[in-house]
């Protein structure tokens, strides 16, 4: 097996991985008023692994990010409905049931704060876990 050392290819990728993730985190936080959410979001997330995961070895990757994505859907799953189930088991409304406040917090202050949230993470959670999930997949399949 021929490994490459090109030196630019793996700079750019950090670079290029960095602001990836970031602006994936911006669409996360910005779905529950604007386009964007948990789906796009973990989307662009899975982009990134994938990104990581073509540039460098997999042993190096898995030593830097030690997770099991398939815990991630497992975990995603059960965020997502229980976010559901909450407004129907503890309010006696309809499954998926939104609500929002806003609240002082500090050094953000007058802030927003919706269960649309933590139904995005889930959903997050379970795209980042099935995409690394099925491009890992994949790659073993190849060697």
């Amino acid at each position: 097996m021929n490994k490459s050392n090109d030196i630019l290819l793996h700079y750019l990728t950090r670079i290029t991985v960095f602001f990836v993730f970031i602006f994936s985190i911006y669409l996360f936080f910005a779905g529950h008023n604007q386009p964007g959410g948990g789906f796009i979001g973990g989307l662009m997330t899975a982009c990134t692994f994938l990104l990581l995961f073509l540039n460098f070895d997999r042993e190096k990757i898995k030593k830097a990010l030690p997770f099991a994505f398939t815990s991630f859907i497992a975990i995603g799953l059960l965020l997502a409905l229980g976010t559901g189930a909450w407004s129907m088991l503890f309010n006696g409304e309809p499954f998926l049931t939104h609500y929002f406040d806003y609240f002082e917090l500090p050094f953000l202050g007058e802030t927003e704060l919706t269960s649309a949230l933590p139904f995005d993470l889930g959903i997050y959670l379970i795209v980042v876990g099935i995409a690394v999930t099925i491009t890992l997949a994949i790659a073993e399949d190849d060697q």
